[in-house]
């Protein structure tokens, strides 16, 4: 978009933006009593997952105290180092408290995303782009180009690292995400620090070796209005993250569920927490031993959800590959083959949505 568009491209993707709708608007229509039929969604492939469990189980999630990672006190390092490993081995998904991002500033970045999905469609539809890796997209369902069935969502994906893109409105967004992304940043760089440990490596060893001072950072927030028919719709089905870990933070609609132990269990965060969630490539670079997490995200009939992640991964042209220091070839053989970071998210953004078919894809 901008002054330097082609005519071309400006032919090619005005079609596209007049097709692409939003949610919102649509949840918002007077007369909507019933959802439209692309919006029904069945479990019957993945029954396995108990993925019509709808009410979930309530248990209690790992909650991790991230000012004990620089706590000069040894034994109290120690235990939220067993504790990350922990929450690793037996999640991959846990609560951050005393994380130090100012309350105020989380706040404000919900708030902006707000703003932005409270613009007029033709607004928001200025940032739609067909590329699923755009620094800026705006966009309903998962992928609508291949969706066979679309999901009760609309989202904004920005790109906020090794290089800084933002919007031009609504008023505000560019300087407070600028100064959220930074702050989440270091709170996932030092969490890796302390799985990297958990993991019998050096502290900075996943820093160095997933190189990242340039990692792929991208912030994506979601929004999930009522649904008339929530029993038939879905906000997200279940799925796993690319990358390294993803940072979440919501309003104070649930809707949220992770699968533990073939059990959706349901997210109801502490105020001024973290949700953290081990993604992908934690899993290719620990060989196996922390599983990316599945997760949900279910609608309803009342209320407007809003959640705000961001996830952190390697170096876009980093090839990631088991470490070697986690692999044995007669015990403990490699259970994935190397693909780059790029390569792996365009293929995974390109697709239908699916729990983990890109990382079955690649494993040995």
């Amino acid at each position: 978009m901008g002054a330097t568009t082609t005519e071309a491209h400006v032919e090619t993707e005005a079609p596209f933006r007049s097709k692409i709708g939003c949610v919102k608007e649509l949840a918002e229509s007077s007369d909507l009593t019933t959802i439209p039929s692309k919006y029904y969604y069945s479990s019957t492939s993945t029954t396995a997952l108990n993925l019509n469990q709808q009410h979930g189980f309530d248990e209690q999630i790992p909650i991790i105290d991230f000012s004990l990672l620089n706590s000069n006190i040894p034994n109290q390092r120690a235990k939220v180092i067993q504790d990350l490993a922990k929450a690793c081995l037996d999640w991959g998904f846990f609560m951050v408290i005393n994380h130090g991002v100012p309350e105020s500033l989380m706040e404000r970045m919900l708030g902006m995303c707000t703003h932005f999905f409270n613009q007029t469609e033709d607004d928001k539809l200025q940032c739609a782009e067909v590329d699923v890796l755009a620094p800026i997209r705006f966009g309903t369902s998962f992928n609508p180009s291949v969706d066979k069935v679309f999901f009760w969502r609309d989202f904004l994906r920005v790109r906020v690292h090794p290089q800084f893109h933002s919007l031009p409105k609504p008023a505000g967004f560019s300087e407070i995400s600028l100064e959220y992304t930074k702050r989440t940043r270091q709170v996932a760089r030092e969490l890796l620090k302390g799985i990297s440990e958990s993991l019998g490596l050096e502290e900075c060893y996943i820093d160095k070796a997933m190189e990242l001072e340039s990692c792929y950072q991208v912030l994506i927030t979601n929004l999930y209005p009522p649904c008339p028919q929530p029993e038939l719709a879905m906000g997200l089905p279940p799925h796993s993250d690319h990358g390294l870990l993803t940072l979440l933070i919501q309003n104070e609609i649930g809707g949220l569920q992770v699968n533990h132990n073939g059990k959706w269990v349901n997210v109801h965060p502490l105020p001024n927490t973290y949700l953290v969630n081990t993604a992908d490539h934690l899993e290719i670079l620990s060989n196996g031993r922390y599983k990316s997490v599945l997760h949900r995200a279910l609608v309803n009939d009342k209320a407007t959800r809003l959640s705000l992640a961001v996830t952190h991964g390697p170096c876009m042209d980093k090839v990631v590959t088991p470490v070697t220091e986690l692999v044995d070839s007669a015990n403990n053989p490699a259970l994935y083959h190397g693909m780059t970071y790029k390569e792996y998210m365009e293929a995974l953004l390109s697709n239908h949505i699916h729990p983990k078919s890109l990382l079955d894809r690649i494993r040995v």
